[in-house]
């Protein structure tokens, strides 16, 4: 039964402020308490009677109340049923409304808000039987509500379980959810009557705003049962809109659209289709796939740097210091950047260069593009080509197609921001073609100069200069490029390096690289020239330098343990403790004297190789064995040096007749590594010659050279490689063809100055600085011939 207490008693009683909260008699309310004074007002009310002045303010903004006009008038007096102390310093607290009251003023603001207030009169119904009316219009009203919303089992209750209409009107305004004006208007509502007029105008409104919705979402539904599931929600909105009269439509984002391309340095061709797709879009429904195809392909387009160009760096010096900090020799490469950034700073020309990489792994070609770019002050942006066997992955796919994009060019010259970065096409050589195109045909296109000012991508289909662009592409084999792409390359080889080489970039550059990675200095780790020098000889056999960064970084990791466990200094003088034990030991044989083994040479794409030939001669039918993986052309050159020792056999004083007498069996070692090219013929006629005659061949002697089936000894490819690799091996003298002496210009010289660099043109300049004592002849000999010459004349270079 509800209590109605008629007289005006005045009361003083703490005062909590409410935001966004309206409490109502009659009803239990949970709520959070966070602000000092309102703790304060709990605390005062928990310690006498636990009654408490409920009242909402007016700002939810305000913090800190304390003027009467920040609140409303009318509150609520309740008691504080429960307290529970949350998170930090907030209060949940659950209270239950008791009655109206009117503040009149506030008497106190600290510590916490205290109030004089009186309760408010309410008048009842007159008349049981209109009381009854109100009371069955509201549950009919509040039935109407819940069909067409969720309502709580406990609120539909107590709305069938209270006949009460001053108590019913409560119970509905507290539970509906209301604005705090409308909940504010409902609680200073004295009069039963009216309040219950105002509450059923509030219900009749909501009921028709959520029948509204329903109504919507029924038609929305009608709309889309044929499409997407995603496009259910655009269509209600779509369905909203229409009711409240703001329909939208796609012309705010082509509007956007049209600002975007006017911002852009496009042609006027490109600027005309771009405006094509805009105005394509704004008649597309929102949702279709076909507009976010459209949409996509706007915003890639856009994205592109239309005329936007970095500023090319000109200061040589500065230019300089940067390539010499970051790699060590290099010159061919360094120059020719160097002298591009000169003919950049005095020509009109702005075409940039295409330059390609050739050299074996591990010597730096990759690294060396990212101090290009920052030498010449140019974005880098790398693609690798690895593997690619598309053409589309070049010129990109036709934007009709589910999942298109750009290709991979196009997508480096929007990654990097600028029309004018330094593109790194890396691995060149290792693209391959199918059924799907030829990727390298697509690059004719792009490195042509006199063709990329205006490259048109498939997916972009508009020209886009990339005349400014800095091309630098790497590759291991120069000869597998496709001849085509190759000659629109400038090339630059790269050499492998020699002992003393990697040296110097293992402690400028390797070294202190590994030390800062792991976490070392110089003064923890010491490591000395040295024991440099014996992980390059012991540990390494590689055209680069990544297996020797490998190994300093397996040194600084075993020196970071040791420091860890007690160390503070870790010199290296054992090898072995941090490396194992030695892989390449010095092959003593491969520098004796012996009959039938020749010292050949021999190029890879990582470098240059020794390449020994062994003959043994046996008895038999004149079969010839030839093993160790050789090649077709290899093979045809072990039998051509067989026909020739044969030739000359009365010459030589060999048996006539050993070709009919004597096996003879030719191997490669290394088996099971495939061997091929013409440049060993010399070698094996030599090596074929020692074993049929008993003269021994010298060990520190390696030849390399073709030969002609009269005993020329023909020109050759890879000289700069293979004299590499016999200096790495501790050759002393070298046999080449006289017609390679032109290319010794090339070669890195300490490998020129650390060898005897011997030119022939003949098999006799051959055996004469070849074998350890002279052959046997006879005196009707063949002469030597008009290019042959004296062994106590042999020119040396």
């Amino acid at each position: 039964m509800v209590i109605r207490k008629r007289e005006f008693e005045i009361e003083t009683l703490p005062l909590l402020a409410l935001r966004g909260l309206v409490v109502f008699p009659d009803n239990s309310v949970h709520f959070d308490v966070g602000r000092m004074k309102s703790i304060a007002a709990i605390g005062e009310c928990m310690q006498h009677d636990q009654i408490i002045f409920l009242v909402t303010q007016r700002d939810v903004a305000v913090d800190d109340p304390t003027a009467k006009h920040q609140l409303y008038t009318v509150g609520v007096v309740a008691r504080v049923c429960q307290v529970l102390r949350s998170q930090g310093d907030t209060l949940r607290v659950m209270v239950e409304g008791l009655y109206r009251a009117r503040l009149l003023h506030i008497t106190q603001t600290e510590p916490y808000l205290e109030a004089q207030l009186v309760r408010c009169p309410e008048t009842d119904i007159a008349g049981v039987l209109k009381e009854r009316a109100y009371v069955r219009e509201l549950r009919s009203r509040m039935t109407a509500y819940s069909r067409l919303t969720t309502v709580s089992g406990e609120l539909e209750m107590r709305i069938h379980t209270t006949d009460d209409a001053s108590e019913l009107c409560d119970t509905i305004a507290s539970g509906l959810t209301l604005p705090v004006e409308d909940k504010q208007h409902i609680l200073r509502t004295l009069p039963v009557a009216k309040r219950c007029e105002e509450l059923l105008v509030i219900l009749e409104r909501e009921n028709s705003i959520l029948t509204l919705e329903q109504s919507i979402q029924e038609r929305v539904q009608e709309q889309v049962e044929q499409n997407q599931k995603e496009y259910y929600l655009r269509e209600q909105m779509k369905a909203i809109a229409e009711e409240l009269g703001e329909s939208e439509s796609p012309l705010e984002e082509a509007e956007e659209y049209r600002t975007r391309i006017a911002a852009c340095q496009l042609t006027e061709e490109g600027r005309e289709k771009l405006l094509k797709e805009v105005s394509k879009l704004s008649k597309m429904p929102l949702g279709s796939h076909e507009a976010t195809v459209v949409r996509n392909y706007l915003d890639n387009i856009l994205e592109l740097p239309w005329g936007v160009y970095s500023a090319d760096k000109t200061d040589l010096a500065q230019a300089a210091v940067i390539l010499d900090r970051d790699h060590y020799g290099m010159k061919d490469v360094k120059e020719r950047i160097l002298e591009w950034m000169a003919v950049r700073h005095l020509s009109d020309s702005r075409s940039a260069q295409v330059i390609c990489l050739v050299g074996p792994p591990g010597v730096g070609k990759t690294s060396i593009a990212r101090s290009i770019a920052e030498a010449t002050g140019r974005k880098y942006v790398r693609v690798s080509l690895g593997g690619v066997r598309d053409e589309s992955d070049i010129r990109g796919h036709r934007k009709t197609y589910i999942g298109a994009m750009m290709g991979r060019i196009m997508t480096a010259v929007k990654q990097a921001g600028t029309a004018n970065p330094l593109i790194l096409l890396d691995e060149i050589d290792k693209m391959g073609n199918d059924f799907r195109g030829d990727p390298s045909s697509a690059l004719l296109e792009v490195l042509d100069a006199e063709q990329n000012h205006a490259f048109v991508d498939h997916y972009v289909e508009l020209p886009f200069d990339l005349s400014q662009v800095m091309f630098v592409t790497t590759a291991n084999d120069g000869g597998a490029i496709p001849r085509p792409l190759y000659d629109r390359m400038d090339v630059l080889t790269l050499d492998s390096y020699t002992a003393e080489e990697k040296f110097h970039i293992a402690k400028k550059h390797l070294l202190k690289k590994q030390l800062k990675e792991n976490g070392l200095t110089s003064k923890q780790l010491r490591i000395s020239d040295k024991q440099l020098r014996a992980v390059i000889a012991g540990y390494t056999r590689e055209a680069g330098v990544r297996q020797l960064e490998r190994l300093l970084a397996k040194i600084c990791r075993r020196a970071a343990k040791q420091i860890l466990e007690g160390a503070t200094t870790v010199s290296v003088k054992d090898l072995s403790v941090f490396l194992g034990a030695v892989k390449y030991k010095p092959d003593d044989e491969k520098h004796e004297d012996l009959v039938g083994v020749v010292n050949g040479l021999a190029w890879t794409s990582v470098g240059g190789e020794m390449l020994p030939i062994e003959v043994a001669v046996l008895d038999g039918t004149g079969k010839i064995e030839l093993t160790g993986s050789l090649g077709d052309v290899m093979k045809e050159s072990a039998h051509l040096a067989i026909s020739y020792v044969r030739s000359r056999a009365r010459e030589w004083q060999l048996p006539v007749d050993f070709y009919r007498t004597t096996d003879i069996h030719l191997h490669a070692p290394e088996g099971a590594v495939p061997k091929d090219g013409p440049s060993a013929g010399a070698a094996m006629a030599t090596a074929v010659l020692s074993a049929l005659s008993g003269v021994q061949v010298r060990g520190t002697l390696a030849m390399t050279g073709e030969l002609s089936l009269r005993g020329k000894v023909l020109p050759i490819g890879g000289l700069k490689e293979k004299l590499m690799a016999a200096y790495a091996n501790g050759m002393k003298t070298v046999l080449i063809p006289k017609d390679n002496v032109s290319d010794l210009e090339k070669v890195d010289e300490a490998v020129r100055n650390g060898l005897q660099i011997v030119p022939v043109s003949h098999m006799d300049d051959v055996i004469r600085a070849a074998f350890v004592s002279a052959m046997p002849a006879k005196a009707d000999r063949i002469p030597i011939s008009a290019g042959a010459v004296s062994p106590s004349a042999l020119p040396m270079t």
